[in-house]
């Protein structure tokens, strides 16, 4: 009896490119949204405040001096 071996013949799956105009506004909506954290994170306090008084500038204390924003 002879010995047959099978050898798999197995193709990797094409993944389709994702073109840019598909991107494109997914890459705007991130882009402005860092953006505004960066705001909010580094310079929502005294002069360039939106909102009035320090709600937000208490919520964020920690995360400002973890990313070395001062704020004191």
């Amino acid at each position: 009896m002879a010995a047959h071996c099978a050898v798999p013949t197995t193709t990797a799956p094409v993944i389709a490119p994702i073109s840019l105009s598909a991107l494109a506004p997914w890459a705007a909506f991130a882009g402005i949204l860092m953006l505004v954290l960066l705001y909010f994170v580094g310079a929502e306090q005294g002069a360039t405040a939106v909102f009035q008084g320090e709600t937000i500038h208490e919520w964020l204390h920690d995360g400002r001096h973890l990313l070395g924003f001062p704020c004191h």
